[in-house]
This record gives C-alpha cells, sequence and structure tokens, in this order.
C-alpha cells in the first residue's frame, strides 16, 4: 500500500515538474539597458506615472528588485559588458569607458580602433577591446549568420558592445552634429539611416526642444528641492554643447524611439521564424552631469518622461510585431554619476584626495629606496603605473616594488587600501579582494589601485570633474516579459552575470563563452 502510494507521488511529481511551461522561443528579443535606471527611483516616482510604462512591467514582468556587479569601478562601459558577456572585467577587458594604455601612456577608448573609418562621424571604432563573446556574438552563430543584430544608444560605447563582435550595424548619436553614426566595422551603413538622417534626424528638431515639468512643480516632493519655480532648459540655446546635452535629456529616449520604428519598418527584424536582437539603450541620469541636489525636480521629471518613453517602446513593438512574439528585457547599468560633496553644514566626514600629490611623493620614496629615476610613470583613474622598463633595467624585483609601493600609499589620509597587482592576481582571496580582483585586467590595469574612503573628494589635476567617492550599492531592476514569463516580484538579489545566460536559455542558444553563471529559473 505504501509503495503503491509512494510511486503515485512520484509520478504525478514528475508529470508536474514536465508539465510546467517553458518559456516561448521569441521571433525578436528587446534588451532595452537604462543607464543609470535605479529601483528606488522607479518604485518612489510611481504616482506620477501612467499606466502603460512602469507599472506594466511591474504588474505583467518578472521582477527582479536588485541586480548585483560583482566587481568595483563600474560605469557604463563595463556594465554593458557585463550584461552582454555574463562575465567580469577580469575576463571582458572592459575594465571602464576609459583607460591608459601603458604602452602610450595616454587614455584610450574602451571601443578605439584605427582599422576602422567611421559613417557620419570622424572617429575610428570596433567592438576589438572587448575580449569574449557576446549574447549578440552567440545568437548570430546559432542561426548561422540569418539572425539580425542591431544597437542603438546615445552613447557610441554603449551601441558597439550591444551590438558585439558580430552585429549587423550599431548606431549612436554623434554629439558634434546630432546625426546618428556608426562604423565601418559593420558592414555598409543603411541606405535607410542616410535617408533618416538626410530629413528626421535629432538635428532638425533640436531648435524646438524646450524642457520644462510635465506636471505641476507641486507633485515633485519625493526628493528635497531647493527651489520654488519650475526650470525650463531649451536644448539649442548654447550652439557648440547643444547636442551634449540633449544626450543627457530625457528627451534623447524618444530619440532612441524614433530610430527603433524606423529600423522596424525598413527592416525584417522580428519578421520571420529566425530569433533577432534589438539591442536599446536609454538614459536615466542627471541633466547636464549635474548632482541630483541641484536637480532633484528634474530628476523626477526625468523618470516621468522615461515612463512614457517605456510605454510608447511596447505599444511600438505590440503594433509592429506582438508582445506575445517578443521578450523584452529591461536593466540597468548599476551606477550613477558622482554627487557633489556634502556641504559642511552636515558635517559628514570626508576630505580631498589628489592623485598628481599621491604620485609624486611615492616616486620621491622609491627614489629614495632604490636610487635616481622616474619610478612613477603615469596615474590614471586611481590607479598608478610604474616604470617597468626602469625597473627592469636596474635589475629590481617588480613584485618587491609594489608592495612597497602599496604600504607607502596606505599612510596616506583618505586612503582606505591599496591593491599591488601582485596581490591581485597571485594573494590570498577574500570577498573584497574578489571585487577588486573582478575589475582588474593584467594587461589594461595599473600597478596600484587605491581604495579612497567613502565621503572623500578625488580631485582632478587642471579639471572640474571631482568625485565623492561612495560604496554603496545603486538598487538597479532587472525585468523581463513576453510569451510565457509569469509575473513575480524577486526580492533576492542576483548577479549581474546570470542575465546573459538566462536570456540565452530562453533564445535556445548558447551562452557568451565567458560565462559560468547558471540561468535564472523561470
Amino acid at each position: 500500500m505504501k509503495k503503491g502510494l509512494v510511486t503515485s507521488i512520484l509520478a504525478l511529481t514528475f508529470i508536474g515538474l514536465h508539465a510546467q511551461p517553458q518559456p516561448v522561443l521569441p521571433k525578436l528579443m528587446v534588451m532595452l539597458t537604462i543607464d543609470q535606471l535605479r529601483t528606488d527611483y522607479m518604485e518612489a516616482f510611481s504616482s506620477l506615472y501612467g499606466e502603460k510604462g512602469f507599472k506594466r512591467l511591474m504588474h505583467e514582468g518578472r521582477v527582479f528588485r536588485q541586480i548585483e556587479f560583482p566587481f568595483c569601478g563600474i560605469d557604463r562601459a563595463s556594465a554593458i559588458a557585463a550584461i552582454y558577456t555574463g562575465s567580469t572585467p577580469s575576463i571582458n577587458g572592459i575594465i571602464a569607458e576609459n583607460w591608459l594604455d601603458a604602452n602610450t601612456l595616454r587614455p584610450v577608448n574602451c571601443v578605439d580602433d584605427s582599422g576602422f573609418m567611421g559613417n557620419y562621424t570622424d572617429e575610428s571604432s570596433a567592438p576589438s577591446q572587448l575580449l569574449t563573446s557576446t549574447l549578440a556574438d552567440e545568437l548570430k552563430i546559432a542561426t548561422r549568420n540569418k539572425g539580425l543584430v542591431y544597437a542603438i544608444a546615445p552613447f557610441r560605447d554603449a551601441a558597439i558592445l550591444s551590438a558585439g563582435h558580430a552585429g549587423n550595424g550599431a548606431f549612436w548619436l554623434n554629439e558634434k552634429t546630432g546625426k546618428w553614426c556608426s562604423t565601418t566595422y559593420y558592414n555598409e551603413f543603411p541606405w535607410w539611416l542616410n535617408q533618416y538622417n538626410d530629413r528626421k534626424s535629432p538635428d532638425y528638431r533640436i531648435k524646438d526642444m524646450v524642457w520644462v515639468p510635465t506636471h505641476p512643480i507641486t507633485s515633485y516632493t519625493f526628493l528635497p528641492e531647493w527651489r520654488t519655480e519650475p526650470f525650463k532648459y531649451k536644448l539649442d540655446s548654447e550652439r557648440n554643447n547643444k547636442y551634449r546635452r540633449l544626450i543627457t535629456s530625457p528627451f534623447i529616449n524618444e530619440e532612441v524611439n524614433l530610430l527603433t520604428e524606423e529600423l522596424i519598418n525598413k527592416s525584417t527584424i522580428g519578421q520571420d521564424e529566425t530569433p533577432d536582437l534589438l539591442s536599446l539603450t536609454y538614459y536615466a541620469g542627471n541633466y547636464n552631469h549635474h548632482s541630483t541636489q541641484e536637480c532633484a525636480m528634474e530628476m523626477q521629471d526625468t523618470y516621468v518622461r522615461l515612463d512614457r518613453s517605456i510605454s510608447s517602446l511596447l505599444d511600438l513593438i505590440d503594433r509592429k510585431i506582438g508582445l506575445h512574439n517578443v521578450l523584452f528585457c529591461v536593466t540597468s547599468t548599476g551606477y550613477t554619476d558622482p554627487e557633489a560633496a556634502d556641504p559642511n553644514v552636515y558635517r559628514v566626514p570626508g576630505g580631498e584626495f589628489h592623485m598628481n600629490r599621491c604620485s609624486t611623493l611615492l616616486n620621491m620614496y622609491l627614489m629614495a629606496t632604490y636610487g635616481e629615476g622616474q619610478y612613477v610613470e603615469a596615474y590614471y583613474n586611481q590607479q598608478i603605473y610604474l616604470n617597468h622598463k626602469l625597473i627592469e633595467n636596474k635589475q629590481l624585483n617588480l613584485a618587491e616594488i609594489q608592495e612597497k609601493a602599496a604600504g607607502f600609499l596606505v599612510q596616506f589620509s583618505g586612503v582606505n587600501e591599496v591593491y599591488s597587482a601582485q596581490r591581485l592576481l597571485l594573494g590570498p582571496w577574500s570577498p573584497q579582494t574578489e571585487r577588486i580582483r573582478n575589475g582588474f585586467h593584467r594587461k589594461r590595469s595599473g600597478d596600484l589601485l587605491i581604495e579612497v574612503l567613502p565621503g572623500w573628494t578625488i580631485m582632478q589635476e587642471n579639471s572640474n570633474d571631482n568625485r565623492i567617492i561612495r560604496t554603496a550599492d545603486i538598487p538597479a531592476p532587472l525585468i523581463l516579459i513576453g510569451g510565457g514569463i509569469k509575473a513575480e516580484t524577486i526580492r533576492i538579489p542576483v548577479s549581474v552575470s546570470c542575465i546573459a545566460p538566462t536570456l540565452a536559455s530562453v533564445m535556445r542558444i548558447r551562452a557568451p563563452n565567458a560565462s559560468t553563471a547558471s540561468p535564472l529559473k523561470f
């Protein structure tokens, strides 16, 4: 009797497991990455939204409230590379939007490549510095190049890293001309985009773009606001800076939507049984890179307009392709622009940290220890690059010098920890060391990485781009909506490394070649 009961229970269990519906294989995957999107802002401003944007995503989608980036120094480029590769900068090579080339001692952009020319731009670009395959690449391989892959973004790095190595096209806005541009790396520049630039590009509309609050200013009560008058920005008011202002305003998201509609109308994307990928990037950061303290009202209105852009995009995809044929994925880059230092009135501990003074004193210390010479070759982005050729000529031990330098630097006011390349590559493991190690690439990072204390401001030489250090995580969401995806809100944090293998699983293709995380369960 008991044996028969156990058998029946097991049979019912296996039937139940096999009966669980799998997500439908979509004709089109839409990846919407929203630069600097925050879960807390998205939820806090909800009373200002309509019903078809964020609220639709939250009610109909599978919502992961917090994605975690398992590496330090997150910016837009490193975040997007992690999303599409399922790996960290230590593997995919994109440690930042810009880094110092150790050979030339000059900053390079993560998508610079002199081997290719630009279309509607003088920038030479390619994804050649991205060292692993991406979700887009694996889709092209799985479909034997039949699947279409396009990326549209306000920014060059976002477009190219999203399109990957094998994409059909990557388009971004030229901040000097207001035209959509690309690179000769991606075959031919589409005929329809030539026509669009000639007739409908943003430079034809910017003279009429005036940003004022969408709602009465009494509605914007969620962030501290020092003003009592509504803001007003005419984007065309600065002749030499107008397109940069456009790219950092919520108007850019509607421009992405307009070009997306043109792409859908003039191509066959999402129209056959071979799955395609459309990668889009929106902007949800501060206007013109001001701090939230300066632009609290603008930030709230940005989310109101972002809600409307998402609503328009969902409606466009539904009309043209049908949401039941689409896997729609929304995620964030998981960082925000640096904030200004807290005013002295709040008495939050802090100070100023100067990289130029730090490197000068380090060089004096190394000369006193090892003899005359320029031991510190350069510094960039809290990293110090030592002169390997000098050290080799003097027959000194590089690892020993790195450790001595780290011991000297850690004594500076404002320094929390200093990590040498030797320690990161071969030293003992700890959770914090792992985060630093994941953001370190042995051929692109410096010899010494300086971790500055929270609350301290990193002062830039000959620049006003000073940065206040905050180590608190930015709450960033992941939302999936489409055929076969059940609505649910999940509050347990998930790693950004899970996104690529999860989407690959839904698309029935291989995960990117450096991805090691397991897909999220549905």
